[in-house]
């Protein structure tokens, strides 16, 4: 039901997704493909957030197959990066510095990864926003990104997003190339994690019910 995107779509309607990213590629000048996968990044452009990890990383991230897009205003650091690659990148980097709600919904919505590697997080809502979206969380294992995020199990098939344990760049830019290339060869897969993201239940209704069999269990 979100106005703000190009294109609506459900758990039922996950094929529809697609639209979303076609036309923020051609929003935002990148090459327009629906099968290169598209990367996020809605955050704070600080080190908590796990950017310093992105800045080691982005020389071999921008030779991936992929487009990063990112939206966020933070430390000069990081938004002269984002900006450098923008600008040698073009067509598989747009580096958004600003604060844009409705940009924010477009890239939950378009993107196939959201990349939110913390290095602490109490809570956490943009994993549960792009899970809500169907789009796939790699966060590191911290926080409220353990709780929420269970991470894709290639013998069981089980997960709603990929994670990562150690604060360590080379750790997040693996987990990054097993997603890439889980989305490229097996699709059908990914769309049932994508489906097990959409239907993940973050709300109080679940986490009530949590508090009161603690307090039983006291």
């Amino acid at each position: 039901t979100d106005k703000n995107l190009f294109a609506n779509y459900d758990v039922n309607s996950i094929d529809e997704k697609v639209k979303n990213k076609l036309e923020l590629q051609k929003l935002l000048k990148l090459d327009v493909d629906p099968d290169i996968p598209m990367v996020g990044i809605v955050s704070r452009l600080v080190s908590q957030k796990g950017l310093d990890l992105i800045d080691f990383m982005m020389p071999e991230i921008v030779n991936e197959k992929l487009q990063l897009v990112v939206l966020g205003t933070g430390d000069n650091q990081y938004q002269a990066m984002f900006h450098y690659y923008d600008s040698h990148y073009p067509n598989k980097v747009s580096a958004n510095i600003t604060f844009d709600s409705s940009l924010a919904q477009k890239i939950y919505a378009a993107s196939d990864i959201f990349l939110m590697p913390s290095l602490f997080e109490p809570c956490g809502i943009g994993q549960m926003i792009a899970m809500r979206y169907g789009t796939l969380p790699i966060v590191r294992e911290t926080g409220g990104l353990k709780d929420t995020v269970t991470p894709y199990n290639q013998y069981t098939k089980e997960g709603n997003g990929f994670s990562f344990a150690n604060y360590n760049a080379h750790e997040m830019f693996f987990t990054l190339q097993r997603a890439i290339k889980l989305y490229e060869e097996d699709r059908e897969t990914w769309n049932k994690l994508v489906e097990n993201a959409m239907k993940t239940d973050n709300s109080w209704s679940k986490s009530a019910k949590e508090y009161i069999e603690t307090y039983k269990n006291l």
